[in-house]
């Protein structure tokens, strides 16, 4: 199961996919931390450390934070651990592995989330945030995810979803796939972070729907599979 259709204006084939998006991340990384700041309203750390505290990380716990970015949700759980030591952090994008390497010393790993070089049944609990659209397979990543997860481990999915409502998905659109991208150039200068965004609204509207996440992580073996939905438009998928 793929996360959105093929988006042919960005890639021809699925299987080009992860080049693209590695290209894209590569070339906007150092954008990306101030843009999403300003464009979650400055709420961003508090809300994933609340994020992760709510659906229960605790210190004493190993952490895989998968599709890590720059390392956003792996600095809000070191806050919750009580360092970095027990955390790590994988993702497929060297431009942002780079910029994480940076804010703090957990472990660094350069892999796509369906294939996790990582030893089974060797963490606690594994966090994705805001990056499951741009799986190349979401059978294969959850797959994984189940793998590497302790028996009684816990998964933590977080993303944007569009409102079902017409006035909802409005909104929706203008911002981000209208006014985010506009700021974004306004004030980054820069071509590559406003392609960046655009892409994110793409995903975001071509998304399979919350439904298709839950079944998905059901067939991966998943139980106590749920969404919690925030605002109307954030949703934390969670799962053991």
């Amino acid at each position: 199961m793929v996360p959105h259709p093929l988006l042919r204006h960005r890639y021809d084939r699925l299987e080009d996919k992860s080049v693209f998006v590695n290209g894209l991340f590569d070339a906007g990384a150092e954008h990306y931390d101030p843009v999403v700041n300003w464009g979650f309203l400055c709420q961003g750390n508090s809300y994933r450390k609340w994020a992760l505290q709510r659906h229960g990380l605790e210190p004493g716990m190993r952490l895989l934070d998968v599709a890590c970015g720059t390392g956003l949700v792996a600095v809000a759980a070191a806050e919750i651990l009580g360092s970095a030591d027990a955390i790590s952090c994988v993702d497929p994008s060297e431009g942002m592995l780079a910029l994480a390497r940076r804010k703090l010393e957990a472990h660094f790993i350069q892999a796509g989330a369906e294939a996790l070089p990582v030893a089974d049944a060797s963490f606690d609990f594994l966090s994705v945030g805001y990056a499951l659209r741009h799986f190349g397979s979401l059978e294969a990543a959850f797959r994984e995810f189940r793998r590497v997860l302790k028996p009684g481990g816990k998964v933590l999915l977080l993303e944007a979803t569009k409102p079902e409502n017409p006035v909802g998905a409005a909104m929706f659109r203008f911002y981000f796939g209208g006014l985010y991208p506009f700021l974004t150039r306004l004030f980054t200068r820069s071509d590559h972070a406003e392609r960046m965004m655009q892409y994110f609204w793409e995903t975001m509207d071509a998304c399979v729907r919350p439904e298709t996440i839950l079944e998905e992580l059901r067939k991966a073996g998943f139980e106590k599979v749920e969404r919690t939905r925030l605002a109307g438009i954030f949703s934390e998928y969670s799962a053991e």
